[in-house]
């Protein structure tokens, strides 16, 4: 961890890199939150960091979403409507600035990556057991090393092997019907539904224009989402004159448990620069993020 926030916010960023880099080659799929909360996971907050601003954001997240379009303005982050990506000078930097303190350098000057600095295509880590193991294949010993029979002791084993073949099949075919059990369980967990939480509220500064007697309060019934259990989403239609609102959800009535920005446990607030009419909000809880339709 870095000796301040400063610091602490530019091992995120690099954390933040190397994260979506490592899902790159790993052929995972992470959204915004989830990079997010595995760079915080690296670098923890320190106490000052910690600290919950308005909203229940902790200072530390702030800082670091804000920072994070220092990412993009270097060209090492892309942010789309389906969640960050990294393109290839953002790989790049992963291995043209290694430390923390290089990385955080070139992004505060705006120094390019080096143009000699070739796309990674592995971690480094993985690059090195790969190549272990490798060298110890190498100097393992080759199965096919076995000694040789003479060519008549070859012959006679033929016909014992045809013999042993039948009752080997009828064994296999035998045992075949057992092996349908484990896939009927795998297919019937595959359909299984996510648990949901009892209640899912969308708290922010809208909530007395739904009749709710305060904003930002999530245990009011006006900013309850209904949910819809054959999609698995929350849904919660509104008419809102024209603005700019900001909110967060809410689980269970309360704020122990949020989501805000790119489905962020304690993120940033989502906003909404409403034209003003209807607007539908749907949330996801498999991905603790919305959609606005």
């Amino acid at each position: 961890m870095g000796a301040n926030t400063a610091e602490n916010t530019n091992l995120r960023l690099k954390a933040v890199l190397d994260i979506l880099a490592e899902s790159v080659w790993s052929g995972a799929t992470m959204n915004a939150g989830e990079v997010l909360a595995e760079s915080i996971v690296r670098v923890p907050f320190n106490d000052h960091e910690a600290e919950l601003l308005s909203g229940g954001i902790p200072r530390g997240h702030k800082t670091l979403t804000s920072a994070s379009a220092k990412l993009v303005k270097a060209g090492w982050l892309v942010k789309g409507r389906s969640g960050w990506t990294i393109p290839e000078d953002g790989l790049r930097a992963t291995v043209g600035f290694p430390d923390a303190e290089a990385f955080g350098a070139a992004l505060d000057a705006g120094t390019p990556v080096p143009a000699d600095v070739a796309v990674p295509t592995a971690p480094p880590v993985k690059a090195q057991v790969k190549k272990a193991a490798a060298a110890k294949k190498a100097a393992a010993p080759k199965k096919t090393a076995a000694p040789k029979k003479a060519a008549a002791d070859v012959a006679e084993p033929k016909v014992a092997a045809a013999k042993v073949s039948a009752p080997k099949a009828k064994a296999v075919a035998k045992k075949a019907p057992t092996r349908k059990a484990p896939a009927k369980a795998a297919a019937a967990s595959a359909v299984e539904t996510l648990p949901q939480p009892d209640a899912v509220a969308i708290a922010g500064d809208f909530n007395k224009i739904l009749g709710a007697a305060e904003d930002w309060a999530p245990q009011y019934d006006e900013a309850q989402m209904e949910f819809n259990p054959i999609v698995q989403l929350w849904t919660l239609t509104a008419e809102l004159p024209a603005g700019f609102y900001t909110y967060k959800i809410a689980l269970n009535r309360s704020w122990d448990e949020n989501y805000g920005a790119f489905g962020a446990r304690d993120g940033a607030n989502h906003e909404l620069n409403h034209d003003g009419g209807p607007v539908t909000i749907t949330y996801s809880h498999a991905t603790r993020d919305i959609v606005i339709g």
